[in-house]
């Protein structure tokens, strides 16, 4: 047998083979690592998630959560996985901005080249929240009153790399003001330090901030949404209330490891699509504000298509919020 036909041989064998594996995969639990603290706004969807398609997979989806590093500990630990389709990644947005926000030797990870993208699963508004000591009684206000106490406010977030740490940015750049940041080792910490009145603000996901706005245990000023939440009807977005344009949606998506077969691939995306279309699902994630990803948004090539117009988006917004902060 010449060289060529045995290459022709071996290629066939290697598509067989991962077309037998997709056909019994899965045949044990799948870990879905989240790179953020247990009980955060995205450990909240991936739980929802994993319980959804566990059952349409049949196989237990456990969640497991790997903190640290703006979620660049997880995604790594990821990336370093074995592509047999049981190790998987949820994360959000950060997953773009971490190459702007980290050296690549920091990474130690390319989200180019690392990640086999499977599809988005939900988008989060942020919503612009304070403590109930705070005496502003609209986002106008508010705003005045850090502009008048920049020296004494301060502003919290869930981590480096966090969505409340890019949402904070975002909006104080666009202010045009600095506030004294205060960095906690997730989004429970912060918001435990908000309601205890030990931080006056923070940018948070509503996925994790709806129960205590609907709670009065902390004041709702705005959301960043293009058009006011369903479950917020009474809070404005940033765009009414003066911020032309300001919208952030902060997008979830899942990955598998570089290598994972393509059949395994595929089953996850069909697993994933009929997860988002389960009416339990929908009203989960609706209830927390969160919009569902659709079919044709839920799939590789829109995920991959995502990443790479937000890697392109991010960088000059990162870039410049870092220099007005120097």
């Amino acid at each position: 047998m010449n060289f060529m036909k045995k290459l022709t041989v071996l290629a066939s064998m290697l598509a067989t083979s991962s077309v037998v594996l997709a056909q019994g995969y899965p045949t044990k639990p799948i870990n879905v690592v989240v790179p953020f603290a247990a009980g955060g706004p995205t450990d909240v969807v991936a739980r929802r998630l994993a319980d959804t398609m566990g059952k349409i997979v049949g196989q237990p989806m456990i969640v497991e959560n790997k903190a640290g590093a703006g979620g660049t500990l997880g995604t790594g630990y990821v990336a370093k996985a074995n592509g047999d389709g049981y190790t998987l990644l949820l994360m959000h947005i950060g997953f773009t901005t971490a190459p702007s926000l980290y050296r690549k030797t920091q990474l130690g990870y390319d989200i180019t080249k690392d990640f086999e993208p499977i599809g988005l699963v939900v988008d989060v508004p942020m919503t612009v929240i304070a403590n109930n000591d705070v005496p502003a009684k609209n986002f106008k206000e508010f705003q005045a009153y850090i502009t008048a106490n920049t020296a004494k406010v301060n502003l919290a977030n869930a981590g480096i790399g966090s969505a409340s740490h890019l949402c904070g940015m975002l909006l104080m750049s666009t202010l045009k003001t600095d506030v004294q940041t205060i960095p906690y080792g997730g989004t429970g910490p912060a918001l435990t330090a908000l309601r205890g009145k030990q931080v006056d603000f923070m940018c948070d996901q509503s996925t994790n901030t709806m129960g205590q706005i609907n709670s009065n245990t902390v004041k709702a000023f705005a959301v960043t949404s293009s058009k006011r939440m369903a479950a917020l009807p009474n809070v404005p977005t940033l765009d009414e209330e003066g911020l032309k344009g300001f919208q952030l949606g902060i997008w979830h998506g899942l990955w598998a490891p570089k290598g994972t077969p393509k059949p395994v691939v595929e089953k996850l995306v069909a697993s994933l699509q009929q997860s988002l279309n389960e009416a339990a699902f929908k009203t989960a994630m609706g209830s927390l504000g969160a919009v569902v990803y659709t079919k044709d948004e839920a799939n590789p090539a829109y995920l991959a298509k995502t990443v790479d117009s937000n890697l392109k988006l991010w960088k000059p917004i990162i870039d410049k919020a870092a220099a007005y902060a120097d």
